[in-house]
């Protein structure tokens, strides 16, 4: 399993344009073949590529201050001059703080309805930027028809937020779920952003529904994953959701269900920087108890002790 050691809120509200400036960032790229490329770098989402004569389309891009990165490493891949679209899976600045970046040089930027309303009300630095907004926004579905693909946007409703696509690249059979999926890791259920366990959940069903064996599955954050691994973290978080929404119905405070532990048996695995243990408990006691919160403010994940020698 690949840990991720970077806290993402971290990343996102801090000094992302020195990435940009200190070329630190650092591409990773998986060839899927039929000119798709899952793009990633760890210090935000994964982006998904596609390429050929009718132009290039983005799943996705990333921190604010990443976008001259973004474009040596598309050239780097053969293609010229900026997307043609860029497509946003949910409103984050770790998915859609290049937007403006991008949208000058004459890009389009497509996003579902409820993404450009998140990004226009948001107070983040990344999103006060001139452009960052969506031009082409959607409801259920959006289809693009490029370079010999049928690319499906689904709309998946109050999932990681409450604008989130997955985007079906259906000839080719991959998958990119954006954070509906976070491969090995406790998820972020942006419950402040309209997330919900069960809706994120159902998610995950409905992307599963698409998927065979061969399909290849760009997750939001973490390796690229295959439907073993969808099936995986669906079991995990049907799991974890149904022991804290028992204890919430038995009337347990959240003090009382942090103390009785019930993530013990997904902590090794599961937990890492940005959702701990700690953090991913709250999130499902705040979800089985109706609260759109996430957690404390200021709260910070307890580091894991270290290693010990015999």
């Amino acid at each position: 399993m690949i840990r991720t050691t970077a806290c993402l809120a971290l990343l996102i509200a801090a000094s992302a344009p020195a990435l940009a400036q200190d070329r630190q960032l650092t591409f990773t790229n998986s060839d899927l073949g039929d000119g798709i490329v899952m793009m990633s770098t760890g210090a935000g989402g994964n982006l998904g590529f596609l390429t050929g004569p009718d132009g290039t389309l983005l799943v996705d891009d990333l921190l604010m201050g990443t976008g001259p990165l973004i474009e040596e490493a598309i050239a780097e891949l053969g293609a010229e001059g900026a997307p043609r679209f860029i497509l946003n899976t949910h409103w984050h600045g770790d998915h859609a703080a290049t937007n403006g970046h991008f949208q000058a040089q004459g890009t389009t930027v497509a996003a579902h309805h409820n993404i450009r309303t998140r990004i226009a009300n948001s107070d983040q630095d990344w999103a006060q930027q001139d452009d960052i907004l969506p031009i082409l926004t959607f409801g259920h579905d959006l289809t693009f028809h490029m370079n010999g693909q049928t690319i499906e946007a689904l709309h998946v409703p109050r999932a990681h937020t409450d604008g989130d696509a997955i985007v079906l690249f259906r000839d080719a059979n991959v998958l990119h779920m954006g954070d509906v999926l976070f491969n090995g890791l406790f998820p972020f259920v942006d419950l402040a952003s309209g997330g919900t366990v069960e809706g994120y959940i159902a998610a995950m069903e409905f992307a599963l529904e698409m998927t065979d064996a061969d399909t290849r599955i760009i997750p939001g954050h973490g390796p690229l994953a295959t439907r073993d691994d969808l099936q995986a973290s669906i079991h995990m978080l049907r799991s974890v959701q149904n022991l804290v929404a028992t204890m919430v119905e038995g009337g347990m405070s959240l003090e009382e269900v942090q103390a009785a532990g019930p993530l013990a048996e997904f902590h090794d695995d599961w937990s890492w920087g940005f959702i701990c243990t700690e953090r991913m408990v709250i999130i499902l006691y705040n979800d089985a108890a109706g609260i759109a919160e996430n957690w404390p403010e200021g709260m910070r994940c307890t580091p894991a002790p270290a290693p010990t020698e015999d």
